[in-house]
């Protein structure tokens, strides 16, 4: 027989399924006493994505640029190394699986330095973890130039995973909270790009040191100055408004006893929304990484395509990539977050024959472009959808480690790509060439992911609409060290499972704290 605990989550999650294709979607709203509450409101017509562009003042743009580019030559630094596998593999003489170690060692520690950056974010401030983790991104670069051997060369990307893994939590904390929350849907989705442009601009670098085996340092170097230049850059401004403004409102200051304190409130109060979240991430991560960190290989290996040519197919993909992102973000304000995730999730398995079928370079280059359009459509929710579900004091750590902690557990996709493919062959290209099946595996894994993510979201939880950015820092408020919710609920709220949830919501509320003391 089931326990009240487990009919509570299966409650909740039979709640969210429905609210999934209810016409009204769960928005948060703020009463002017400044509790938060739920309603169900009609979809509204999406606004003009112009006028939202125009709410931003001069110092929102530069916050939300620094951590655009930030998140941009993190990403750049990761798809220096998967773009040019086959390089590495002849440089170091290794085989392309053997080369994916250090994607695998890469994604697996990124969670590390998320937990560490991430705290330092909340308790710091924004700016000078930032600073550091850039530099160190930049140092470590060009460590990997000058590794010696490959096993070296493992250590130093393994070392850089830290670093890589900290940009994240505090790029999107300093970038979504100094942004209008009627702009945070297309800005997430523009922000979340900052990926795909990371890739755009390493197909293109690529493209222009071309194929000789010699040429992958350059790629590096690229990498390393981007690194360095955003870093310094950001020694230039002051801390995040909204980070001194928390602090203020706590009364107090930060101390290490009431920040610790209060992380622990947080994990007692909202593990299952951690856990949920973890999960949410490795499911994504396992999306983006399948379909993107071997589809160079596939192009030269199975559609016979040389350097030039996969380059620019990999560049119109991820050209696909950026425009649906944006424009799924930007939709996902008006129908809700999870609906957005839910059809582009869906989309992506309905186009993975256009995807890995076409034996030209401009039909892949179509199936590339729609398919990363929806695969990365979906995580261009992603920013914001986890910056309103964290508990509002924990914004740079909350995202950030739930995001890596998704990348450690989808590391080895890469390699378990490159494998499978290695070992199983089949009939493809132009001319009927026997060739590793790189298509296959890469379709069959995406299918399979896609679907996992639809039902997933289906379940889970919403906040659309939640004021974080009016939360105090962690640590500067009250003593946390009760295990009660933080604020009264409205007395529509009934709660669930330690959940808080209204009669009709198709997701727990989260770790708020009063107003008054905001």
């Amino acid at each position: 027989m089931a326990t009240k605990q487990e009919l509570g989550v299966l409650a909740g999650a039979r709640e969210s399924v429905l609210g999934l294709f209810r016409w009204r979607t769960r928005v948060v709203v703020i009463d002017e006493l400044g509790n938060e509450s739920v309603e169900w409101q009609a979809p509204e017509w999406p606004a003009n994505p112009f006028k939202l562009l125009g709410m931003l003042t001069a110092n929102n743009w530069l916050y939300y640029s620094v951590g655009f580019l930030g998140w941009t030559f993190d990403a750049y630094d990761f798809h220096a190394l998967s773009i040019q596998t086959t390089k590495l593999a002849l440089y170091f003489n290794v085989s392309k699986s053997d080369v994916t170690t250090a994607i695998t060692l890469t994604l697996l520690l990124r969670s590390v330095g998320a937990i560490i950056f991430g705290i330092a974010g909340d308790y710091w401030g924004r700016k000078w973890p930032f600073v550091v983790n850039m530099i160190c991104l930049g140092l470590l670069q060009v460590g990997s130039i000058y590794a010696p051997t490959f096993n070296t060369f493992l250590a130093v990307r393994a070392l850089f995973g830290i670093f890589m893994g900290g940009v994240f939590g505090g790029a999107s904390s300093m970038a979504l909270e100094n942004v209008p929350v009627e702009a945070r849907g297309l800005l997430s989705g523009v922000f979340q790009q900052g990926y795909s442009f990371g890739y755009v601009i390493a197909a293109c670098a690529n493209l222009g040191v071309g194929g000789a085996t010699s040429s992958w340092p350059t790629m590096f170097w690229i990498g390393a100055g981007g690194s360095f230049a955003v870093g310094i850059a950001r020694i230039f401004f002051p801390e995040s408004r909204q980070f001194i403004e928390a602090k203020k409102n706590g009364g107090k200051g930060g101390h290490t006893g009431a920040f610790m304190k209060e992380a622990g409130v947080v994990v007692k109060q909202e593990w299952r929304r951690i856990i949920y979240a973890v999960i949410l991430m490795a499911l994504f991560n396992f999306f983006s990484h399948t379909t993107q960190d071997s589809y160079t290989t596939f192009m030269k290996v199975g559609k016979a395509l040389d350097n030039a040519a996969a380059s620019r197919a990999s560049i119109l993909m991820k050209t696909g990539a950026c425009v649906g992102g944006t424009i799924i973000g930007y939709l996902s304000q008006s129908i809700g977050r999870r609906r957005a995730i839910f059809i582009a999730a869906l989309m992506t398995a309905v186009l993975i024959p256009a995807w890995i079928l076409p034996n030209t370079e401009s039909g892949l280059e179509a199936g590339g472009f729609m398919l990363q359009f929806f695969v990365q459509g979906a995580w261009g929710v992603i920013p914001v959808h986890l910056q309103e579900l964290s508990p509002p004091a924990f914004r740079a750590s909350f995202p950030g480690i739930t995001y890596q902690l998704g990348n450690a557990i989808s590391s080895p996709s890469a390699q378990i790509v490159n494998e499978l493919a290695e070992k199983v062959f089949t009939v493809m290209g132009p001319k009927g060439r026997r060739v590793e099946a790189y298509g296959p595996v890469m379709g069959v894994a995406t299918a399979i992911i896609a679907v996992f993510i639809a039902v997933w979201i289906a379940v889970g939880p919403e906040k659309k609409g939640s004021r974080f950015e009016q939360a105090s820092a962690a640590g500067a408020g009250p003593d946390l060290g009760h295990p009660e919710p933080l604020h009264k609920e409205p007395d529509h709220l009934v709660k669930t499972d330690s959940l808080e949830k209204d009669a009709h919501s198709d997701a727990p509320a989260t770790l708020t704290r009063d107003a008054s003391r905001h």
